[in-house]
Parts: C-alpha cells; structure tokens; sequence
C-alpha cells in the first residue's frame, strides 16, 4: 500500500458530497459544545446478574471509566461492558454494564469517578454488548461562523439527500496511527489486547469502505443505481442484490427505504455483480495486505450503507454562533455531518 493512500486515512481526504464548503468555525471551544446522548432500544428490566449504570461523563474517556468501575465494583475488567465509545472532550450520557451475579442493591452514593455523574442504575438478565444501541442524539454548538447562510444552506440540503456515511477520522487514531498499527498486526505483530486488535481491524476495513465511497462519489456513482449493485434496507441491516433497476427500484432509493452499500472487508466473495464488483475489487486491490489480513482475524465479508441520513434536525443561529441538534443511528458519527456543513477547527486538538 502506498504511502499516498495511507494519507488519506484523515476523513478530510476523502471526496465531498456537496463541495468543500467555504464557511469556517470552531468546535468544541467548551467541552458543553459537544453533548452526545446515547439511546438504547430497551430498559433495563430490573433483575438479573448485570448492572447497568446510566451516567454523564465531562471530559472522561469511555475506556477510564469502565477501568474505574472495575475497580469500584472489585471486578476484572471484562466484566464492564459499553455499547459504544464516546467522545472524552464533550459532554456524553452513556450506559455501562457491570457483570456482578447474587442479588446485592447497590448504593453508589459514595461512586467518585473525576468527570462522572450517576444519572440512574438498575439491573438486567442480559449483557450490555458493543453496538447495542439505538443510536444518539447529538447538540452540536459552532461558534465563530464565517458564513452562517452558507451553513444554513447545506444543512437543508444534507437534511433531504444525505452525506456519504464515512467513518470519522476518530476510527484511525492520530495520524492514522492505527492504520499502522494494523500493517503491523497483519505482518505478524502480536497484540494481547484483544480491544486494541479490534480497533486496527475496524481501522483497516474502514479505509477500504471509505475509498469506495470516495470513489463513487468522484465518478458521480454516489446515487447512480447500477444492476448488480446491493442495497440495504432502510432501519435494519439486511440486504439483497439488484438484478434489476426499475422504477420501483429507483422510487424506494429516493423516498430512503434502500440505499446503495458498500464492503466491509471479510473472508468471502463481495456480494455485488457485474459493474459494481469491478469497481470494488479494483479499489480492494489497493490495500492487498488488509484484503488478505482481514479474513485471517474471523472477519466475513459484510455491508454498510453509504448514505447517512439524521433525523430529529433543528438547527439554530445567534449572530456567528450556530447550534444543531440531531440522532444517528449507531456506528455513525457526527462528523460525516459537520464536514459537508462547514470547514472547522476541533479546538480539542490543542489539549492532547
């Protein structure tokens, strides 16, 4: 793989849906500029052998927390479980799940974790498992906007079509150091932290996603509906293949009951045909190490849809100070959506 491609690990490399915008401005300047709330798709049922722990987090890493909880409760750390990683420099409501068998009530009044507040704490009969969520709803705050009736503008726009579903820069690490973490791993390197292999694979299969997106878009395929493409039905993960492209086809494409897919890299033959399988494997034969790495770690090929679309939008302005609000769906972030939006400066890079 060349190192021209390993620089466009950085999502800000990747192709525009809309255009680069022209309007600047500032992220994060307040850690309450970021608040992130995560939404499970049930209650905990308030019996069973796992606890689970609704909390709000200032500042706080999701892995320190769950390493603080461990210690709390006197428990290994396989036994705190998340449905998801948050964002430490902004303000987040998450769940945990503490694995503590018997029939014990707790009293966390005296829970001290630096940056936490325990919302609420009930227990339930099964484990709370990575992507285990709804999704989440995000108030975003932008201030110093150079061009808010440009943002306004986009936001409309990316309210009614979409924005390409990347994985935000989050999933490489600085300077895609992940990525080469993954080389790594893939010529031999051990990694015993079986967390931290899970994130260089995630890593290496999501540059490959993402350069078929970024493709699509730069041959103008982003919604070009092509025979033997695979879509994926709208609020579940299953998908069919397209043997033909009618008019019922395109209706469901644009009312956003389908969406085009593209690979999430495995062991198996991709699922497209025709067309789009020549497209795909001429950008997989771009990153040869991770295709043939991949499927090594149990990895199977998969899909992800390539358009992401918010729900719940409200969007707000104060002279140059912009305020939105919307809900993801899990294993998107809110990222994808201010890079169409605007060109900004994450002031949290200042303080790591």
């Amino acid at each position: 793989m060349s190192d021209s491609l390993v620089k466009n690990n950085n999502l800000l490399d990747f192709a525009y849906l809309y255009g680069k915008p022209s309007s600047t401005g500032l992220l994060r300047s307040e850690m309450s500029d970021f608040k992130v709330f995560e939404q499970l798709p049930f209650k905990p049922c308030g019996e069973g052998e796992h606890l689970f722990i609704h909390i709000r987090k200032t500042g706080a890493n999701t892995v320190f927390v769950a390493r603080q909880l461990a210690k709390y409760f006197s428990v290994k750390e396989r036994l705190v479980s998340y449905a998801g990683l948050k964002d430490r420099f902004a303000v987040t409501e998450q769940w945990f799940g503490i694995h503590v068998p018997g029939k014990k009530e707790y009293d966390l009044s005296d829970l001290a974790i630096d940056g936490v507040e325990v919302i609420s704490y009930a227990r339930h009969n099964k484990k709370l498992r990575i992507g285990a969520l709804s999704g989440n709803r995000f108030e975003l705050r932008l201030r110093n906007v150079s061009n808010v009736d440009e943002l306004m503008r986009r936001w409309h726009t990316i309210a009614a079509f979409g924005v390409p579903n990347y994985f935000g820069e989050q999933r490489f690490g600085i300077d895609a150091g992940n990525i080469e973490k993954a080389r790594s791993l893939f010529s031999g390197t051990k990694v015993k932290d079986k967390k931290k292999r899970g994130i260089y694979l995630s890593a290496a299969r999501s540059i490959i996603f993402n350069q078929v997106v970024s493709q699509r878009i730069e041959q103008q395929k982003f919604d070009s509906l092509t025979i033997g493409d695979v879509f994926m039905l709208a609020g579940t993960q299953s998908v069919f293949l397209a043997d033909d492209i009618d008019e019922k086809i395109v209706s469901r494409f644009k009312e956003k009951d389908i969406d085009l897919t593209a690979p999430m890299w495995g062991a198996g033959n991709l699922m497209t045909q025709g067309e789009s399988l020549l497209f795909e494997q001429q950008i997989a034969e771009q990153y040869q190490e991770f295709c043939e790495g991949l499927p090594r770690f149990g990895l199977k090929q998969e899909r992800r849809r390539i358009r992401l679309s918010f729900t719940e939008g409200d969007i707000n302005s104060e002279d140059d100070n912009v305020t939105l609000s919307f809900f993801l769906p899990a294993g998107c972030y809110a990222t994808t959506i201010l890079r169409e939006l605007l060109v900004y400066q994450d002031l949290t890079e200042r303080r790591e």
